[in-house]
C-alpha cells in the first residue's frame, strides 16, 4: 500500500503524530524571491524535529522495510494499533521503557507482516547519526533567525534511549527552548505541548511561527492563533519562512565558518593590497571568513564593498619541497592557452585576479580568483536531495572529468604543460619522498605499499591533462540543477594517467560515512540513495571516454588511497605545529593508518589478480581475504619486504600424495607458514595473559578489546580468512586459494593458542558457515551473511545437537521446520550450541525436518535464522568440565514458533544430510590440526618445565593423543598444571570436548569398522 495513502486515515495521523512523516515533493525549482512584508510582527519561530529539522522517521521506516524484505505498510499499521494507548503513543510519553517497548512494538510487527520483524535494526537505524543528521538548510536558517535576535525552539514528540537520554539529534544551544514529549508526558497535537512551548518563550501565539509536516499538528497549533507553515520539503519550508520573516535566511556564504585563530591573517595590510588591486571603488570594512575543507591549502572568502573574492594561500610554517604549489595552480589558471583549451573543452574554472608572492603581505603567497555563488557538496552521500537529483549530480561530475581527460594537447598547445609517460611512477616517488619528510612513526601498510607501488606499475599508460585532485568537494554546482559551475582546486593539475583522476574521485566509496576528513559512502545504501557505485561510475566514464575498463583498477585505487594516507600524515605533522589548515588536523594521526590499510587491501587484490592472470576482472569487487608474505627481493636496510599473492597451486604437489612437513610445502605457502609463526610468537603468545583474564572477568560475556586489536593486526599482516580452501573457492573470490592440505600446517599454529583462530578469522562455527554460504549460499544469502563473518564483523552458530537424540547422526535430528503462508516455522530444542552467547552472534544455522515421511536421507533441512528473530530463547549457558567459553559459550536454545522467509532456505528443502555431509570433512581437518598444535605447545611448555622427561611416541587418534600429552603435561608442571596460570588446563577441556563436538570416538570407529567390512566383504 502507498505511504502517503496509509497517511490519509485520520486513525493512524493521530497514532504517526509524533512520527512526523513526511513524504518528499523533491527541490524547488524557481529562484530566489526576497519578500519583506509582515516581517516585523514575528518574535519566535518554533520547529518541529522530524520532517523538518531532520529526516522523516516515516522515510526511514518506509526504505527500512524494503531493504530487509519486511512487507510495506508494516511499521505504520503496527503504530495504530491501539490508538492513543498503543505502544507506541505510550513509548513517545515515557510510559514504557524501551525495551518494553521493542519488545511489545516487534511482536505486533512480527503478528502483522506474518515474519520475522528485526525491529532493533530498525530503531538503530532510526536513531543512528547516519540518518539522523540535521538538514543544512535548516541549520542556516536558525543561525539566521537568532542573528536577527528571533527566539527559536523546537517542540518535539520523542523518546528514551536505552543510555537513558531523550533523542535529540540537534545541537540544544541553537534553541532557546526545547519541549520534549518524553520529559513532559504528553504529545502532539495536545494544545498543552504548545501553551507551554509559548510560556516558557515568554511570547503570544499571535508572534510566533510553527512548522511541521503534520496536518493535525498544525490545525492544533493554528487553533491557539500560532501561524504555521507545512513542511514538504525543508528548502520549499525556508523560502516560505523567509517570505513571513521578511528577511533571507540564506545569504550566509555555504561551507564557511569565522577564520580559525591558528589560520588567522593580517587584515590591515590585506585590506591595503585589495584597495590597491581593486580601486578606489573597494571601500568599506573587510569581511573575512574562513572556508571549511581544504587539507591543503588554506581558503578564505573576502567581501570588501561590492567584491567577493576567494584567497588561497600556502599554509604557514616549514612545507616539504614542491607541496602547496599555489604558484603552479596560478599559472594554470591564468594560462590563456591553457583556459582556452579548457573552455573549448566546456570545462568551467573560476576566474583569477593576481598572484602575490610577497610574504610580507599576509605572511605566505597567495592568488586571488573572483567568489562564484554556487554549492559545493562536502557529503557525497547529498542529503536532502531526491535519489534522480543524487544521480545527476554524480553524472555530471563524471562528464566533466571526462571533458577535462578530452583536451586535444595537441591543438590547445599543452604538450609541454609536463612530462609525458611514466606519470604514475614519478607519482610514487613523489609521495613516497612526501611521506618519508612528514613521517612521525614506523606504519607497517605504509612500508608494504612503498615497496609494493614501484614494482605494479601500469605497463601502459595514456597521457592527457589530469586535475591531480579531482573529487565532488572540487566541484562547484549550480544551485538549483545539476550543472557544473567551476572546477577548483588545480594545484597539482598536470599532463598524466587519467585512470588517476577516476580512480581517485572514487575514494568517498571506500571510506565511512564517519570519516573525519571526508565522509564516504562504504556504510549507505547506494541503490536507494540513487548514487552510482564505483563499479557504475567507472563505466559510465568508459561509455563516455569510448575505452575498454582497464585490468588493474585495484593498483590505481591502492595507488590513490597510498597518496591520501601520504596527505594526511603530512597534515598531521603540520597539526603538531598548529599550523594545519583544517580543524580536524590533530586527528589525521590515525586516519594515515587506516586509508593505508585501505590501499594495502587493493594491492592485495591486485597481486591475485595478477597471479590468478585472469581476464579483466569486475572492477572494484571487494575480496574478502588478505594475504601479504615477505620475498627474498632486494631492499632497503630495514624496510620489511611484501608480495600479495601466494603461489598456493595444487601442482606443486603430485596428486595424491600428503605433505607431511612446512618443507614440503610450496615456497610461497611455506613463506606465509613461517610469517604466521612470527605474528604468533610477537603479538598472539604475549596477549594470552591478559586474554586469559579477561575470560574469567566481570567482562568475559563481552568481546575483548585486546583480541580485537589483534584481529586487526591480523588483517594488517595478511593472515585473514586463510582457510576457505581453494577446492570450494576456485575462483579465490572469498578464500586465499589454500589446499587443505596447505591451510592444515597454519591450523597446527594456530592451535598452539586457544585464541589464535578467532584472531585471524579462522574459528569454528564461522568457518563451516562460511564454507556452507560459498558452497550453497544464494547470492542474496552471501550478501547479508557471508560478507559480514569475512570481514570479522558478526559471528555465527550451528544448531543441530539435540538432547533427545543421538544428533551426530544428522537423520535423528526432531526439530520441525514447516511452511505457513510462504514462511518456514521453526520448533525445537537444541543445546551445545558453540558460540550463541557471544553478542556478535548474528546468524544461527538451523538443522530440522521439513518432511519426516520423506527418505531417511531427504528429511532435514538447514534454515539461515537471524538472531534477533522473535522466539528464540536461550534458556542457560552450558559448561565444559566447569569452563563457560565466554563469550561464545555453549547454549541450550529453544526454538518456538520462529517465523522465517521462505529465502532463507539452503540449497532447498530436504538437502540439510547432504550439507552436513559436505561440511564435515575440512571441519574435522581443522579440529585436528588444532589438537596437534595443543599437543605441541603442551609439549615445549613441558619439555621447558621438565627437559629429562621421556616422552613416548604417540601412535593414536589426534583426540585421545592429545588428551594423554596434555594430562602429562599438567602432571609434569605439578601443582600449576591445572590453574589458569599456563594454557594447560584448557587444552586439556577443549581435547576432552573436541572427541564430543564432531560426534562421539564410538560414532567415527563404528564408521571406520562399517567401511573396513564392507571393504572386506
Amino acid at each position: 500500500m502507498c505511504l502517503r495513502r496509509l497517511l490519509q486515515s485520520a486513525q493512524l495521523q493521530r497514532a504517526w503524530r509524533a512520527v512526523f512523516v513526511k513524504h518528499g515533493q523533491g527541490r524547488h525549482q524557481g529562484a530566489w524571491r526576497w519578500t519583506h512584508s509582515g516581517g516585523g510582527t514575528y518574535r519566535a519561530v518554533i520547529f518541529d524535529m522530524g520532517g523538518v529539522l531532520i529526516p522523516s522517521p516515516g522515510r526511514v521506516a518506509a526504505e527500512w522495510e524494503v531493504q530487509n524484505h519486511i512487507p510495506s505498510g508494516t511499521i505504520l499499521k503496527a503504530l495504530i494499533s491501539g490508538g492513543e494507548n498503543g505502544p507506541w503513543m505510550k513509548f513517545m510519553r515515557a510510559e514504557i521503557t524501551t525495551e518494553d517497548f521493542l519488545q511489545e512494538f516487534g511482536r505486533l510487527c512480527s503478528e502483522i507482516s506474518k515474519t520475522s520483524v528485526p525491529l532493533d535494526s530498525f530503531f538503530s537505524l532510526l536513531t543512528s547519526e547516519r540518518v539522523a543528521k540535521p538538514f543544512p538548510v535548516m541549520t542556516e536558517a536558525i543561525t539566521q533567525i537568532r542573528a536577527k535576535g528571533l527566539q527559536t525552539a523546537v517542540l518535539s514528540s520523542n523518546f528514551y534511549l536505552p543510555n537513558g537520554k531523550s533523542f535529540l539529534p540537534l545541537d540544544r544551544k541553537q534553541f532557546d527552548v526545547v519541549v520534549e514529549s518524553c520529559l513532559e508526558g504528553v504529545c502532539k497535537p495536545d494544545a498543552r505541548m504548545y501553551k507551554l512551548c509559548l510560556e516558557r518563550l515568554g511570547r503570544q501565539p499571535s508572534e510566533s511561527i510553527f512548522l511541521d509536516d503534520l496536518g493535525p499538528n498544525l490545525k492544533a497549533a493554528a487553533s491557539l492563533g500560532i501561524h504555521t507553515i507545512k513542511v514538504h520539503d525543508p528548502e520549499t519550508a525556508v523560502k516560505e519562512l523567509e517570505t513571513l520573516l521578511g528577511f533571507p535566511l540564506r545569504m550566509a556564504v555555504p561551507n564557511t565558518r569565522p577564520v580559525r585563530k591558528t589560520m588567522e591573517i593580517p587584515k590591515d595590510s590585506l585590506e591595503k593590497y585589495l584597495k590597491d588591486l581593486l580601486g578606489t571603488q573597494a571601500t568599506g570594512p573587510l569581511e573575512l571568513l574562513q572556508f571549511d575543507h581544504g587539507q591543503s591549502n588554506p581558503t578564505y572568502y573576502i567581501r570588501l564593498a561590492k567584491h567577493q573574492l576567494v584567497l588561497r594561500k600556502k599554509p604557514p610554517g616549514t612545507l616539504l619541497p614542491s607541496a602547496h604549489a599555489i604558484e603552479r595552480e596560478f599559472s594554470f589558471l591564468c594560462s590563456g592557452r591553457i583556459m582556452k583549451a579548457l573552455a573549448n573543452a566546456g570545462v568551467p574554472v573560476p576566474k583569477v585576479l593576481d598572484l602575490c608572492e610577497d610574504s610580507r603581505v599576509i605572511g605566505t603567497p597567495f592568488y586571488l580568483m573572483e567568489y562564484c555563488p554556487g554549492l559545493i557538496y562536502k557529503d557525497p552521500s547529498l542529503p536532502g536531495l531526491e535519489p534522480s537529483q543524487r544521480r545527476a549530480i554524480y553524472t555530471a561530475m563524471n562528464r566533466v572529468l571526462c571533458k577535462i581527460h578530452s583536451v586535444d594537447l595537441k591543438a590547445a598547445g599543452l604538450e609541454d604543460y609536463g612530462k609525458h609517460g611514466d606519470y604514475v611512477a614519478r607519482q610514487v616517488q613523489t609521495w613516497i619522498k612526501q611521506y618519508r619528510a612528514s613521517e612521525t612513526s614506523t606504519i607497517p601498510p605504509m612500508e608494504r605499499l612503498i615497496e609494493w607501488l614501484p614494482l605494479h606499475l601500469p605497463r601502459q599508460q595514456q597521457t592527457t591533462v589530469v586535475h591531480g585532485d579531482f573529487r565532488l568537494d572540487n566541484v562547484l554546482f549550480h544551485p538549483e540543477t545539476a550543472e557544473v559551475l567551476a572546477v577548483l582546486d588545480w594545484e597539482l593539475s598536470t599532463l598524466g594517467d587519467p585512470l588517476a583522476d577516476v580512480a581517485h574521485s572514487c575514494l568517498a566509496h571506500y571510506l565511512p560515512s564517519s570519516f573525519p576528513v571526508q565522509p564516504g559512502l562504504s556504510d549507505s545504501d547506494l541503490s536507494e540513495l540513487g548514487i552510482p557505485t564505483a563499479e557504475e561510475y567507472f563505466r559510465m566514464y568508459c561509455l563516455h571516454m569510448g575505452i575498454c575498463p582497464t585490468e588493474n583498477w585495484n593498483f590505481y585505487m591502492a595507488f590513490s588511497f597510498f597518496r591520501i594516507a601520504a596527505i594526511l600524515q603530512g597534515v598531521y605533522k603540520r597539526s603538531l605545529t598548529g599550523h594545519a589548515s583544517s580543524a580536524t588536523g590533530e586527528q589525521t594521526g590515525k586516519l594515515t593508518e587506516f586509508t593505508s590499510n585501505l590501499a594495502w587491501d587493493f594491492a592485495v587484490k591486485e597481486g591475485f589478480r595478477v597471479f590468478k592472470e585472469m581476464p579483466a576482472s569486475k572492477p572494484l569487487t571487494r575480496s574478502q581475504h588478505t594475504r601479504a608474505r615477505p620475498q627474498s627481493l632486494p631492499r632497503t636496510p630495514g624496510m620489511r619486504s611484501y608480495v600479495t599473492s601466494t603461489d598456493s597451486s595444487p601442482a606443486h604437489i603430485s596428486k595424491g600424495a600428503l605433505v607431511f612437513s612446512p618443507e614440503g610445502l610450496s615456497p610461497p605457502v611455506r613463506e606465509l607458514y613461517q610469517w604466521l609463526k612470527q605474528v604468533m610468537e610477537r603479538h598472539v603468545y604475549p596477549a594470552e595473559p591478559e586474554l586469559q583474564h579477561h575470560q574469567t572477568s566481570a567482562e568475559k560475556w563481552t568481546p575483548s578489546p585486546l583480541l580485537e586489536d589483534l584481529k586487526e593486526k591480523a588483517k594488517a599482516e595478511g593472515l585473514w580468512n586463510v582457510f576457505l580452501p581453494v577446492e570450494t573457492d576456485p575462483e579465490k573470490k572469498y578464500g586465499a586459494g589454500l589446499t587443505n592440505e596447505e591451510y592444515a600446517h597454519l591450523c597446527e599454529v594456530m592451535g598452539t593458542s586457544l585464541y589464535a583462530p578467532e584472531i585471524f578469522n579462522c574459528s569454528a562455527p564461522d568457518t563451516g558457515n562460511v564454507e556452507l554460504l560459498v558452497r550453497y549460499g544464494t547470492e542474496e544469502q552471501k550478501a547479508r551473511w557471508l560478507i559480514p563473518l569475512l570481514e570479522g564483523k558478526a559471528r555465527s552458530c550451528f544448531a543441530m545437537t539435540e538432547p533427545q537424540v543421538a544428533s551426530s547422526d544428522a537423520t535423528n535430528v526432531e526439530s520441525s521446520i514447516q511452511e505457513e503462508d510462504g514462511f518456514y516455522v521453526i520448533n525445537g530444542h537444541k543445546w551445545w550450541i558453540s558460540g550463541i552467547l557471544d553478542p556478535r552472534c548474528q546468524l544461527c544455522v538451523f538443522m530440522g525436518k521439513t518432511d519426516p515421511h520423506a527418505p531417511c536421507h531427504q528429511q532435514q533441512s538447514m534454515l539461515l535464522v537471524p538472531m534477533d528473530t522473535p522466539g528464540i530463547k536461550i534458556i542457560r549457558p552450558l559448561t565444559v568440565y566447569g569452563l563457560e567459553d565466554a563469550p561464545g559459550g555453549h547454549g541450550e536454545v529453544l526454538f518456538e514458533q520462529v517465523c522465517v522467509p521462505k529465502e532463507n532456505m539452503v540449497l532447498g528443502p530436504g538437502r540439510g544430510f547432504e550439507i552436513a555431509q559436505g561440511q564435515l570433512g575440512p571441519g574435522r581437518i581443522h579440529h585436528c590440526m588444532w589438537l596437534i598444535g595443543y599437543s605441541e605447545r603442551a609439549l615445549a611448555l613441558m619439555k621447558a618445565r621438565a627437559a629429562a622427561l621421556d616422552i613416548a611416541m604417540i601412535k593414536v587418534g589426534a583426540p585421545p593423543m592429545a588428551y594423554q600429552v596434555t594430562d602429562r603435561a599438567i602432571q609434569a608442571f605439578g601443582a600449576p598444571g591445572p590453574s589458569s596460570d599456563y594454557p594447560l588446563a584448557q587444552f586439556f577441556t577443549r581435547a576432552r570436548a573436541l572427541r564430543f563436538a564432531d560426534g562421539p570416538d564410538e560414532v567415527h570407529r563404528a564408521a571406520v569398522a562399517k567401511m573396513e567390512l564392507k571393504r572386506c566383504s
